[in-house]
């Protein structure tokens, strides 16, 4: 399996020095990363709203090693929300942060990264919108879900991630399904060993649907977070076995893949949100998006032997 391996190559500095040095390789990670700073990304987010479509904006960034870099990732997205404040599109455009930008994994990590995505939060309640916290690797998600459910006490809407490859994420699931609560659904994209995560794609797939049946027949926001055909389709009958509306649930997919099916779903009445990625230390996410899907790689690799 190709997976582990990207993922491993996604904490190389030579790996890194290397792919960034390609010449094709902005070419291929403007696919998934369409601008550096908030001046790229705004007209991004105006043209994907005019379209009917919803966002979930992520800064990238994750080798957080000092409490000062921490403080700059909470700058950035506070940077955001004041620059999409004046658009009036806070029922449309939220963010996503990962913990580990905001400090979490450095010394009293826990405490500095609630320290620091408070603020992010507060800012964006202020013009109608909301954050989800996203899950990383399962050794960070007790400070995760901890954090989460302290900014819950003030912003309910705050939403987190779960993964359904871990074999903890259907009790998780069963805890977080209550009334506003707002909860993403993904397969996982970190390399997890075999003692708390399913390896093969098909224990994954079917983990998934069992947790987002759980979801479903909760009582709160279920978010799909998948590009399968298959498990859209599956998620579209489980929503309707439960009663929900087109508004009582929505989908999410990453920006530049499966572009026509986000508008697709949007025409249908769906609610479509799309993750979308800006900044300068793009390298650990892209190479994440290569991980997750052979399709991806492949992509990547006619682009450099064409281009390179």
């Amino acid at each position: 399996m190709l997976g582990p391996v990207i993922l491993a190559a996604s904490r190389s500095d030579r790996m890194r020095r290397l792919i960034s040095a390609a010449p094709v390789t902005k070419q291929v990670v403007d696919r998934f990363i369409p601008g550096e700073t908030v001046d790229d990304i705004v007209p991004i987010v105006e043209e994907l709203t005019a379209k009917g479509l919803e966002l979930t904006m992520d800064v990238v960034g994750e080798d957080i090693t000092t409490p000062e870099q921490a403080s700059a990732a909470r700058d950035a997205y506070l940077e955001l929300i004041e620059r999409i404040a004046p658009l009036g599109l806070g029922d449309k455009v939220e963010m996503s942060v990962k913990l580990s930008m905001f400090g979490q994994a450095l010394e009293g990590g826990h405490d500095l990264a609630l320290a620091n995505v408070r603020p992010v939060v507060e800012a964006a309640a202020a013009i109608g919108t909301t954050v989800t916290l996203d899950a990383e690797d399962h050794t960070t998600l007790d400070s995760m879900f901890a954090i989460h459910e302290e900014l819950r006490k003030d912003f309910p809407q705050t939403g987190c991630v779960i993964q359904a490859y871990l074999f903890r994420t259907e009790a998780d699931a069963r805890r977080l399904a209550d009334a506003g609560s707002r909860v993403r659904l993904v397969k996982g994209a970190y390399k997890e060993p075999a003692e708390v995560a399913y390896q093969q794609k098909h224990e994954i797939d079917k983990a998934y649907v069992r947790v987002l049946r759980i979801l479903m027949e909760g009582e709160g926001y279920p978010m799909i977070g998948s590009h399968d055909p298959r498990l859209i389709s599956i998620a579209q009958e489980l929503a309707r076995r439960a009663g929900r509306k087109f508004d009582e649930y929505e989908f999410q997919m990453l920006y530049g893949i499966r572009g026509e099916e986000h508008l697709r779903l949007a025409a249908e009445g769906h609610r479509m949100r799309v993750y979308t990625a800006y900044g300068t230390d793009w390298y650990g996410y892209f190479m994440r998006r290569l991980a997750e899907k052979p399709a991806n790689l492949r992509f990547f690799a006619r682009s450099m032997v064409s281009k390179g």
